[in-house]
Protein backbone atom coordinates (compact mmCIF):
# COMPACT_ATOMS: atom_id res chain seq x y z
CA UNK A 1 0.00 0.00 0.00
CA UNK A 2 1.56 3.61 -1.50
CA UNK A 3 -1.59 5.94 -1.60
CA UNK A 4 -3.34 7.09 1.68
CA UNK A 5 -4.31 10.40 3.01
CA UNK A 6 -1.80 13.03 3.96
CA UNK A 7 -1.91 12.72 7.32
CA UNK A 8 -2.23 9.08 7.57
CA UNK A 9 0.35 8.34 5.75
CA UNK A 10 3.72 6.65 8.01
CA UNK A 11 7.18 5.09 7.19
CA UNK A 12 7.91 2.34 9.22
CA UNK A 13 11.29 0.42 10.22
CA UNK A 14 11.05 -3.45 9.63
CA UNK A 15 9.74 -5.30 12.59
CA UNK A 16 9.48 -9.13 12.98
CA UNK A 17 6.99 -10.85 10.90
CA UNK A 18 5.51 -12.60 14.26
CA UNK A 19 6.27 -10.03 16.41
CA UNK A 20 3.09 -9.43 19.15
CA UNK A 21 2.34 -6.94 21.57
CA UNK A 22 3.67 -7.45 24.85
CA UNK A 23 1.92 -6.65 28.47
CA UNK A 24 -1.12 -7.95 30.29
CA UNK A 25 -1.97 -11.19 29.66
CA UNK A 26 -4.02 -11.67 26.47
CA UNK A 27 -7.10 -12.32 28.13
CA UNK A 28 -7.13 -8.61 29.27
CA UNK A 29 -6.85 -7.72 25.86
CA UNK A 30 -8.78 -8.00 22.37
CA UNK A 31 -7.03 -9.98 19.86
CA UNK A 32 -6.28 -8.91 16.52
CA UNK A 33 -4.74 -11.13 13.99
CA UNK A 34 -3.47 -9.01 10.64
CA UNK A 35 -3.14 -10.79 7.45
CA UNK A 36 -1.24 -9.13 4.65
CA UNK A 37 1.91 -9.40 2.96
CA UNK A 38 2.82 -5.90 3.02
CA UNK A 39 4.50 -4.82 5.70
CA UNK A 40 3.77 -1.35 5.73
CA UNK A 41 0.34 -2.59 6.36
CA UNK A 42 0.98 -4.16 9.58
CA UNK A 43 2.88 -1.10 10.66
CA UNK A 44 0.24 1.62 10.08
CA UNK A 45 -2.62 -0.64 11.22
CA UNK A 46 -0.68 -0.97 14.74
CA UNK A 47 0.41 2.73 14.54
CA UNK A 48 -3.60 3.63 13.96
CA UNK A 49 -4.87 1.78 16.70
CA UNK A 50 -2.08 1.68 19.60
CA UNK A 51 -4.59 3.34 21.81
CA UNK A 52 -7.41 2.47 21.01
CA UNK A 53 -9.34 0.35 23.63
CA UNK A 54 -12.92 -1.01 24.11
CA UNK A 55 -14.77 -1.84 26.77
CA UNK A 56 -11.88 -1.38 29.09
CA UNK A 57 -9.68 -3.71 26.61
CA UNK A 58 -6.24 -2.85 24.50
CA UNK A 59 -5.47 -4.52 21.85
CA UNK A 60 -3.02 -7.78 21.38
CA UNK A 61 -2.08 -7.36 17.32
CA UNK A 62 -0.90 -10.87 15.63
CA UNK A 63 0.87 -10.88 12.55
CA UNK A 64 0.87 -13.19 9.22
CA UNK A 65 2.74 -12.38 5.94
CA UNK A 66 1.81 -16.13 4.39
CA UNK A 67 -0.89 -17.82 4.14
CA UNK A 68 0.63 -20.96 5.47
CA UNK A 69 1.25 -18.53 8.55
CA UNK A 70 -1.73 -17.14 8.88
CA UNK A 71 -3.99 -20.66 8.90
CA UNK A 72 -0.66 -21.49 11.97
CA UNK A 73 -1.90 -18.48 13.84
CA UNK A 74 -5.41 -18.64 13.42
CA UNK A 75 -5.59 -21.81 14.12
CA UNK A 76 -3.63 -21.21 17.51
CA UNK A 77 -5.40 -18.42 18.54
CA UNK A 78 -8.84 -19.74 18.89
CA UNK A 79 -9.82 -16.46 21.07
CA UNK A 80 -9.11 -14.28 18.30
CA UNK A 81 -11.81 -11.58 18.26
CA UNK A 82 -11.03 -9.89 14.32
CA UNK A 83 -8.93 -11.18 11.29
CA UNK A 84 -8.09 -7.83 9.72
CA UNK A 85 -7.34 -10.32 6.14
CA UNK A 86 -6.48 -9.65 2.87
CA UNK A 87 -7.69 -10.85 -0.38
CA UNK A 88 -4.39 -11.11 -2.70
CA UNK A 89 -1.39 -12.61 -1.53
CA UNK A 90 0.32 -15.50 -2.29
CA UNK A 91 -2.00 -16.06 -4.82
CA UNK A 92 -5.14 -13.97 -6.04
CA UNK A 93 -7.82 -15.56 -3.64
CA UNK A 94 -5.50 -16.79 -0.89
CA UNK A 95 -8.03 -14.38 1.71
CA UNK A 96 -11.14 -16.05 0.27
CA UNK A 97 -9.46 -19.27 0.66
CA UNK A 98 -8.49 -18.41 4.52
CA UNK A 99 -12.02 -17.33 5.13
CA UNK A 100 -13.34 -20.81 4.16
CA UNK A 101 -10.98 -22.24 6.19
CA UNK A 102 -11.63 -20.43 9.48
CA UNK A 103 -15.90 -20.97 8.71
CA UNK A 104 -16.17 -24.18 7.13
CA UNK A 105 -12.50 -26.46 8.40
CA UNK A 106 -12.24 -24.71 12.18
CA UNK A 107 -16.22 -24.12 12.25
CA UNK A 108 -15.21 -20.47 13.98
CA UNK A 109 -18.66 -18.28 13.79
CA UNK A 110 -17.97 -15.63 16.13
CA UNK A 111 -14.40 -13.96 15.42
CA UNK A 112 -15.01 -11.05 13.06
CA UNK A 113 -12.90 -11.24 9.57
CA UNK A 114 -12.84 -7.76 7.74
CA UNK A 115 -11.45 -8.28 4.00
CA UNK A 116 -8.97 -5.70 2.74
CA UNK A 117 -8.09 -5.54 -0.72
CA UNK A 118 -5.84 -3.01 -2.38
CA UNK A 119 -7.13 -4.78 -5.77
CA UNK A 120 -10.95 -4.80 -5.81
CA UNK A 121 -11.37 -6.02 -9.42
CA UNK A 122 -9.45 -9.46 -8.48
CA UNK A 123 -12.54 -9.99 -5.76
CA UNK A 124 -15.50 -7.77 -6.23
CA UNK A 125 -17.47 -6.82 -3.49
CA UNK A 126 -20.71 -7.81 -4.14
CA UNK A 127 -19.67 -11.17 -5.03
CA UNK A 128 -17.38 -11.48 -1.98
CA UNK A 129 -19.73 -10.27 0.46
CA UNK A 130 -22.30 -12.61 -1.30
CA UNK A 131 -20.37 -16.05 -1.60
CA UNK A 132 -18.35 -15.77 1.75
CA UNK A 133 -18.88 -15.24 5.39
CA UNK A 134 -17.23 -12.41 6.01
CA UNK A 135 -17.98 -9.13 7.90
CA UNK A 136 -16.78 -6.76 6.42
CA UNK A 137 -15.17 -5.59 3.21
CA UNK A 138 -13.07 -2.42 2.51
CA UNK A 139 -10.78 -1.47 -0.06
CA UNK A 140 -7.03 -0.15 1.61
CA UNK A 141 -7.50 3.49 0.07
CA UNK A 142 -10.75 4.48 2.22
CA UNK A 143 -9.14 2.98 5.30
CA UNK A 144 -8.49 5.99 6.84
CA UNK A 145 -6.94 6.25 10.23
CA UNK A 146 -10.87 7.19 11.78
CA UNK A 147 -12.65 4.70 9.34
CA UNK A 148 -10.01 1.71 10.92
CA UNK A 149 -10.78 3.44 14.25
CA UNK A 150 -14.77 2.71 13.35
CA UNK A 151 -14.45 -0.31 11.55
CA UNK A 152 -12.30 -1.92 14.57
CA UNK A 153 -15.06 -0.08 16.69
CA UNK A 154 -17.74 -1.95 15.27
CA UNK A 155 -16.06 -5.39 14.88
CA UNK A 156 -15.60 -5.50 18.61
CA UNK A 157 -18.93 -4.53 19.32
CA UNK A 158 -20.34 -7.65 17.02
CA UNK A 159 -17.78 -9.78 18.43
CA UNK A 160 -18.39 -8.69 22.30
CA UNK A 161 -22.18 -9.19 21.91
CA UNK A 162 -21.98 -12.91 20.05
CA UNK A 163 -19.42 -14.77 23.06
CA UNK A 164 -22.16 -12.86 25.51
CA UNK A 165 -25.15 -14.64 23.59
CA UNK A 166 -23.09 -18.39 23.43
CA UNK A 167 -21.81 -18.14 27.38
CA UNK A 168 -25.34 -17.77 28.21
CA UNK A 169 -26.12 -20.14 25.70
CA UNK A 170 -23.40 -22.48 27.42
CA UNK A 171 -24.61 -21.29 31.20
CA UNK A 172 -28.14 -22.88 30.41
CA UNK A 173 -26.96 -26.07 29.38
CA UNK A 174 -24.53 -26.14 32.26
CA UNK A 175 -27.22 -25.40 34.47
CA UNK A 176 -29.34 -27.97 32.83
CA UNK A 177 -26.36 -30.59 33.02
CA UNK A 178 -25.42 -29.92 36.47
CA UNK A 179 -29.07 -29.45 37.92
CA UNK A 180 -29.56 -33.15 36.77
CA UNK A 181 -25.76 -34.14 38.16
CA UNK A 182 -27.42 -32.70 41.73
CA UNK A 183 -29.58 -35.37 42.61
CA UNK A 184 -26.67 -38.02 41.57
CA UNK A 185 -24.70 -36.63 44.95
CA UNK A 186 -25.71 -38.33 48.27
CA UNK A 187 -23.31 -37.40 50.81
CA UNK A 188 -23.67 -33.57 51.75
CA UNK A 189 -20.13 -32.79 51.93
CA UNK A 190 -20.00 -34.54 47.84
CA UNK A 191 -22.99 -32.48 47.49
CA UNK A 192 -21.27 -29.30 48.40
CA UNK A 193 -18.49 -30.03 46.77
CA UNK A 194 -19.97 -30.44 43.84
CA UNK A 195 -22.16 -27.51 44.01
CA UNK A 196 -19.41 -25.33 44.48
CA UNK A 197 -17.46 -26.94 41.05
CA UNK A 198 -20.15 -26.80 39.15
CA UNK A 199 -20.48 -22.93 40.00
CA UNK A 200 -17.30 -22.29 38.93
CA UNK A 201 -17.96 -24.16 35.43
CA UNK A 202 -21.35 -21.85 35.50
CA UNK A 203 -19.72 -18.49 35.97
CA UNK A 204 -16.21 -18.93 34.60
CA UNK A 205 -17.24 -20.52 30.74
CA UNK A 206 -14.30 -19.55 28.74
CA UNK A 207 -10.61 -20.92 28.95
CA UNK A 208 -9.40 -17.84 30.61
CA UNK A 209 -11.41 -18.88 33.83
CA UNK A 210 -11.27 -16.56 36.39
CA UNK A 211 -9.48 -16.67 39.32
CA UNK A 212 -12.27 -17.74 42.53
CA UNK A 213 -12.78 -18.71 46.00
CA UNK A 214 -15.95 -20.54 46.98
CA UNK A 215 -17.27 -22.38 50.43
CA UNK A 216 -20.25 -24.32 51.19
CA UNK A 217 -20.99 -23.53 55.27
CA UNK A 218 -23.45 -25.28 57.27
CA UNK A 219 -25.40 -24.20 60.67
CA UNK A 220 -24.92 -26.65 63.69
CA UNK A 221 -26.86 -26.40 67.11
CA UNK A 222 -24.43 -23.95 68.28
CA UNK A 223 -21.70 -23.28 65.35
CA UNK A 224 -20.64 -22.61 61.72
CA UNK A 225 -19.08 -24.51 60.09
CA UNK A 226 -17.32 -25.98 56.78
CA UNK A 227 -18.75 -28.60 54.25
CA UNK A 228 -16.26 -27.48 51.29
CA UNK A 229 -13.89 -25.53 49.84
CA UNK A 230 -12.64 -24.27 46.40
CA UNK A 231 -8.41 -24.40 46.20
CA UNK A 232 -5.96 -25.51 48.60
CA UNK A 233 -7.83 -25.68 51.90
CA UNK A 234 -7.11 -28.43 54.59
CA UNK A 235 -10.03 -28.59 57.03
CA UNK A 236 -11.73 -30.98 59.30
CA UNK A 237 -15.05 -32.26 59.86
CA UNK A 238 -17.26 -30.28 61.54
CA UNK A 239 -14.24 -27.15 61.98
CA UNK A 240 -15.44 -24.03 62.90
CA UNK A 241 -16.28 -21.49 60.01
CA UNK A 242 -13.98 -18.96 61.72
CA UNK A 243 -10.79 -21.69 61.67
CA UNK A 244 -10.88 -22.03 57.52
CA UNK A 245 -12.20 -18.80 56.00
CA UNK A 246 -10.84 -15.20 55.57
CA UNK A 247 -12.37 -12.90 57.71
CA UNK A 248 -14.21 -10.86 55.11
CA UNK A 249 -16.05 -14.49 53.90
CA UNK A 250 -17.11 -15.38 57.82
CA UNK A 251 -18.79 -12.00 57.77
CA UNK A 252 -20.45 -12.60 54.67
CA UNK A 253 -21.29 -16.01 55.55
CA UNK A 254 -22.63 -15.32 59.46
CA UNK A 255 -24.85 -12.19 57.86
CA UNK A 256 -26.41 -15.16 55.57
CA UNK A 257 -27.28 -17.01 58.54
CA UNK A 258 -28.31 -13.79 60.84
CA UNK A 259 -31.04 -12.46 58.40
CA UNK A 260 -31.69 -15.60 56.35
CA UNK A 261 -31.60 -14.31 53.25
CA UNK A 262 -29.12 -14.27 49.94
CA UNK A 263 -26.98 -11.28 48.84
CA UNK A 264 -25.27 -10.38 45.62
CA UNK A 265 -21.87 -7.77 45.61
CA UNK A 266 -20.27 -6.73 43.29
CA UNK A 267 -17.65 -9.83 42.49
CA UNK A 268 -19.19 -12.02 44.89
CA UNK A 269 -22.56 -13.68 46.73
CA UNK A 270 -23.63 -15.57 49.27
CA UNK A 271 -26.55 -17.95 48.83
CA UNK A 272 -28.97 -18.82 51.58
CA UNK A 273 -30.77 -22.45 52.03
CA UNK A 274 -33.10 -23.45 54.84
CA UNK A 275 -34.82 -26.92 54.06
CA UNK A 276 -38.48 -27.66 55.73
CA UNK A 277 -36.81 -29.53 58.53
CA UNK A 278 -34.93 -25.73 59.61
CA UNK A 279 -31.37 -27.33 58.49
CA UNK A 280 -29.11 -24.01 56.51
CA UNK A 281 -26.67 -24.07 54.50
CA UNK A 282 -25.40 -21.06 52.60
CA UNK A 283 -23.05 -20.91 49.64
CA UNK A 284 -20.33 -18.48 49.04
CA UNK A 285 -18.81 -17.12 46.14
CA UNK A 286 -16.14 -14.74 45.48
CA UNK A 287 -14.60 -14.03 41.86
CA UNK A 288 -12.04 -11.46 40.44
CA UNK A 289 -14.49 -9.66 38.28
CA UNK A 290 -17.74 -8.50 38.73
CA UNK A 291 -20.97 -10.12 38.27
CA UNK A 292 -23.21 -8.70 35.80
CA UNK A 293 -26.84 -9.19 35.12
CA UNK A 294 -26.27 -12.24 33.30
CA UNK A 295 -24.44 -14.03 35.93
CA UNK A 296 -26.81 -12.74 38.53
CA UNK A 297 -29.63 -14.59 36.67
CA UNK A 298 -27.70 -18.09 35.99
CA UNK A 299 -26.69 -18.18 39.90
CA UNK A 300 -30.87 -17.57 40.76
CA UNK A 301 -31.43 -20.80 38.37
CA UNK A 302 -29.05 -22.78 39.52
CA UNK A 303 -30.01 -22.15 43.35
CA UNK A 304 -33.38 -22.60 42.57
CA UNK A 305 -32.41 -26.37 41.69
CA UNK A 306 -29.80 -26.57 44.41
CA UNK A 307 -32.42 -25.55 46.84
CA UNK A 308 -34.39 -28.67 46.04
CA UNK A 309 -31.49 -30.69 45.93
CA UNK A 310 -30.27 -29.70 49.38
CA UNK A 311 -34.17 -30.62 50.79
CA UNK A 312 -33.95 -34.35 48.85
CA UNK A 313 -30.10 -34.71 50.48
CA UNK A 314 -31.86 -33.77 53.90
CA UNK A 315 -34.80 -35.96 53.33
CA UNK A 316 -32.58 -38.84 52.15
CA UNK A 317 -30.27 -38.52 55.21
CA UNK A 318 -32.72 -38.90 57.55
CA UNK A 319 -34.35 -41.77 55.55
CA UNK A 320 -30.93 -43.36 55.53
CA UNK A 321 -30.38 -42.71 59.23
CA UNK A 322 -33.33 -44.51 60.63
CA UNK A 323 -32.56 -47.17 58.35
CA UNK A 324 -28.88 -47.33 59.70
CA UNK A 325 -30.51 -47.47 63.56
CA UNK A 326 -33.05 -50.25 62.29
CA UNK A 327 -30.08 -52.67 60.82
CA UNK A 328 -28.32 -51.88 64.64
CA UNK A 329 -30.83 -52.36 66.17
CA UNK A 330 -31.32 -55.61 65.00
CA UNK A 331 -27.84 -56.62 65.80
CA UNK A 332 -28.53 -55.55 68.82
CA UNK A 333 -31.21 -57.61 69.73
CA UNK A 334 -28.79 -60.51 68.57
CA UNK A 335 -26.40 -59.87 71.20
CA UNK A 336 -29.08 -58.91 73.52
CA UNK A 337 -30.44 -62.46 73.92
CA UNK A 338 -26.78 -64.08 74.25
CA UNK A 339 -26.64 -61.72 77.35
CA UNK A 340 -24.02 -59.26 74.97
CA UNK A 341 -23.99 -55.62 74.93
CA UNK A 342 -25.09 -53.87 71.81
CA UNK A 343 -21.45 -52.29 72.32
CA UNK A 344 -19.82 -55.50 70.42
CA UNK A 345 -21.74 -54.42 67.08
CA UNK A 346 -21.01 -51.13 67.35
CA UNK A 347 -17.14 -52.23 67.67
CA UNK A 348 -17.17 -55.27 65.45
CA UNK A 349 -18.63 -52.60 62.69
CA UNK A 350 -15.95 -49.78 63.42
CA UNK A 351 -12.97 -52.51 63.04
CA UNK A 352 -14.76 -53.85 59.76
CA UNK A 353 -14.90 -50.74 58.05
CA UNK A 354 -11.09 -49.33 59.41
CA UNK A 355 -9.75 -53.06 57.79
CA UNK A 356 -11.90 -52.69 54.72
CA UNK A 357 -10.24 -49.29 54.14
CA UNK A 358 -7.09 -50.33 54.85
CA UNK A 359 -7.35 -53.30 52.71
CA UNK A 360 -8.26 -50.49 49.59
CA UNK A 361 -12.01 -50.92 49.61
CA UNK A 362 -13.62 -47.34 48.54
CA UNK A 363 -15.03 -45.26 51.23
CA UNK A 364 -18.74 -46.19 49.99
CA UNK A 365 -18.11 -49.42 50.05
CA UNK A 366 -16.80 -49.54 53.39
CA UNK A 367 -19.58 -47.69 54.81
CA UNK A 368 -21.81 -50.81 53.55
CA UNK A 369 -19.13 -53.08 55.13
CA UNK A 370 -19.86 -51.56 58.42
CA UNK A 371 -23.26 -51.33 58.81
CA UNK A 372 -23.61 -54.83 57.37
CA UNK A 373 -21.85 -55.73 59.48
CA UNK A 374 -23.15 -54.94 62.72
CA UNK A 375 -26.42 -57.96 61.60
CA UNK A 376 -23.15 -60.97 61.53
CA UNK A 377 -25.21 -62.68 64.13
CA UNK A 378 -28.65 -62.13 63.29
CA UNK A 379 -29.13 -65.76 63.08
CA UNK A 380 -28.81 -65.84 66.80
CA UNK A 381 -32.17 -65.22 67.06
CA UNK A 382 -32.99 -68.56 65.92
CA UNK A 383 -31.23 -70.39 68.58
CA UNK A 384 -32.49 -71.20 71.50
CA UNK A 385 -31.53 -69.54 74.99
CA UNK A 386 -30.87 -72.62 76.80
CA UNK A 387 -28.17 -73.24 74.26
CA UNK A 388 -27.13 -69.50 73.60
CA UNK A 389 -26.67 -68.61 76.98
CA UNK A 390 -25.24 -72.27 78.69
CA UNK A 391 -22.40 -70.97 80.68
CA UNK A 392 -20.68 -74.65 80.61
CA UNK A 393 -19.11 -76.32 77.66
CA UNK A 394 -21.48 -77.25 74.17
CA UNK A 395 -21.80 -80.86 73.58
CA UNK A 396 -21.02 -81.65 70.00
CA UNK A 397 -25.07 -81.68 69.27
CA UNK A 398 -25.50 -78.15 70.86
CA UNK A 399 -22.83 -76.56 68.50
CA UNK A 400 -24.35 -77.59 66.04
CA UNK A 401 -27.30 -76.23 66.46
CA UNK A 402 -25.01 -72.61 67.49
CA UNK A 403 -23.36 -73.21 63.99
CA UNK A 404 -26.51 -73.14 62.48
CA UNK A 405 -26.47 -69.17 63.31
CA UNK A 406 -24.77 -68.49 60.07
CA UNK A 407 -27.04 -70.72 58.08
CA UNK A 408 -29.90 -68.93 59.48
CA UNK A 409 -28.58 -65.29 59.55
CA UNK A 410 -28.21 -65.86 55.50
CA UNK A 411 -31.43 -67.45 54.89
CA UNK A 412 -33.04 -64.12 56.69
CA UNK A 413 -31.11 -61.91 54.61
CA UNK A 414 -30.55 -63.09 50.82
CA UNK A 415 -34.03 -62.83 50.08
CA UNK A 416 -33.42 -59.25 49.59
CA UNK A 417 -31.52 -57.61 46.19
CA UNK A 418 -30.51 -54.21 47.93
CA UNK A 419 -26.18 -54.48 48.33
CA UNK A 420 -26.55 -53.49 51.90
CA UNK A 421 -28.67 -57.02 52.89
CA UNK A 422 -27.02 -58.92 50.00
CA UNK A 423 -23.21 -57.44 52.00
CA UNK A 424 -25.03 -58.45 55.32
CA UNK A 425 -26.00 -61.94 53.97
CA UNK A 426 -22.57 -62.50 52.98
CA UNK A 427 -21.01 -61.51 56.26
CA UNK A 428 -23.60 -63.57 58.31
CA UNK A 429 -23.10 -66.74 56.02
CA UNK A 430 -19.37 -66.91 55.89
CA UNK A 431 -18.10 -64.80 58.89
CA UNK A 432 -16.88 -68.32 61.22
CA UNK A 433 -14.79 -69.91 57.61
CA UNK A 434 -11.57 -69.82 58.60
CA UNK A 435 -8.80 -68.95 55.85
CA UNK A 436 -7.25 -72.81 55.79
CA UNK A 437 -10.52 -74.56 55.00
CA UNK A 438 -11.72 -75.73 58.42
CA UNK A 439 -14.03 -72.93 59.34
CA UNK A 440 -17.85 -73.29 58.93
CA UNK A 441 -20.87 -73.65 57.37
CA UNK A 442 -18.96 -74.56 54.17
CA UNK A 443 -15.17 -75.36 55.06
CA UNK A 444 -13.97 -72.82 52.90
CA UNK A 445 -10.56 -71.66 52.35
CA UNK A 446 -8.24 -68.75 50.95
CA UNK A 447 -10.17 -66.32 48.79
CA UNK A 448 -12.91 -68.25 48.07
CA UNK A 449 -13.97 -66.58 51.54
CA UNK A 450 -15.85 -63.23 50.50
CA UNK A 451 -13.20 -60.63 51.60
CA UNK A 452 -16.13 -59.16 53.63
CA UNK A 453 -17.01 -62.62 55.18
CA UNK A 454 -12.43 -62.80 55.90
CA UNK A 455 -13.21 -58.97 57.30
CA UNK A 456 -15.91 -59.53 59.79
CA UNK A 457 -14.39 -63.05 61.05
CA UNK A 458 -11.45 -60.73 62.19
CA UNK A 459 -13.38 -58.02 63.64
CA UNK A 460 -15.47 -60.33 65.79
CA UNK A 461 -12.78 -62.44 67.23
CA UNK A 462 -11.07 -59.80 68.41
CA UNK A 463 -13.91 -58.12 70.23
CA UNK A 464 -14.71 -61.40 71.47
CA UNK A 465 -11.55 -62.28 72.74
CA UNK A 466 -11.68 -59.26 74.39
CA UNK A 467 -14.94 -59.21 76.02
CA UNK A 468 -15.98 -61.12 79.21
CA UNK A 469 -19.01 -63.77 77.41
CA UNK A 470 -21.44 -66.15 79.81
CA UNK A 471 -18.75 -68.78 79.02
CA UNK A 472 -15.46 -66.96 79.47
CA UNK A 473 -13.34 -64.05 80.97
CA UNK A 474 -11.97 -61.34 78.50
CA UNK A 475 -8.59 -62.17 77.28
CA UNK A 476 -5.66 -59.70 78.26
CA UNK A 477 -4.49 -57.65 75.08
CA UNK A 478 -1.30 -59.16 74.75
CA UNK A 479 -2.75 -63.09 74.64
CA UNK A 480 -5.39 -61.51 71.91
CA UNK A 481 -2.08 -60.17 69.83
CA UNK A 482 -0.43 -63.96 70.30
CA UNK A 483 -3.11 -65.42 69.18
CA UNK A 484 -3.45 -63.33 66.16
CA UNK A 485 0.32 -63.95 64.93
CA UNK A 486 -0.20 -67.75 65.48
CA UNK A 487 -3.76 -68.03 63.71
CA UNK A 488 -2.41 -66.09 60.79
CA UNK A 489 -3.13 -67.66 57.41
CA UNK A 490 -4.95 -70.69 59.82
CA UNK A 491 -7.63 -68.80 61.29
CA UNK A 492 -7.48 -65.09 59.24
CA UNK A 493 -6.59 -63.88 56.24
CA UNK A 494 -2.62 -63.27 56.15
CA UNK A 495 -2.85 -59.45 54.77
CA UNK A 496 -5.87 -58.67 57.54
CA UNK A 497 -3.92 -59.91 59.93
CA UNK A 498 -0.61 -57.61 58.95
CA UNK A 499 -3.31 -54.85 58.18
CA UNK A 500 -4.72 -55.22 61.58
CA UNK A 501 -1.20 -55.03 63.39
CA UNK A 502 -0.42 -52.29 60.99
CA UNK A 503 -2.94 -50.12 62.44
CA UNK A 504 -3.42 -51.57 65.98
CA UNK A 505 -3.87 -48.49 67.53
CA UNK A 506 -6.74 -47.41 65.62
CA UNK A 507 -7.68 -50.51 66.50
CA UNK A 508 -7.79 -50.12 70.74
CA UNK A 509 -8.92 -46.49 69.90
CA UNK A 510 -12.56 -47.69 69.16
CA UNK A 511 -12.54 -50.65 71.20
CA UNK A 512 -11.55 -47.43 74.03
CA UNK A 513 -14.60 -45.36 72.61
CA UNK A 514 -17.05 -48.02 72.54
CA UNK A 515 -16.28 -49.58 75.68
CA UNK A 516 -19.06 -51.55 77.39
Amino acid sequence: MTTREDDDFLIFAEEDPLEKNTGPASQDRWKIIIVDDEQEVHHLTKMVLSDFAFDGKRLEFISAYTEVTALSLIEEHEDAAVILLDVVMDADDTGLKIVKYIREQLNRTSVRIILRTGQPGQAPERMVITNYDINDYKEKTELTSQKLFTTMMAALRSYRDIIVIENNKVGLEKIINSSADLFELKSMRKFASGVLTQLTSILNLNKNALHCNSYAAAKGQEEIYILAASGDYSFSDNEPIGNVVPPHVFQCIERAFRDKASEFRDNCFTCYFQSKSGKENVIYFEGSKELNEWNRYLIEIYCANVSIAFENIYLNEEVENTQKEIIFTLGEIAETRSKETGQHVKRVAEYSKLLALKYGIAEEEAEIVRLASSMHDVGKVAVPDAILNKPGKLTPEEFEVIKNHTNHGYAMLNHSKREMMQTAAIIAYQHHEKYDGTGYPNGLAGEDIHIYGRIAALADVFDALGSDRVYKQAWPIDRILDYFREERGRHFDPVLVDIFFENLNYMLEIKRKYAD
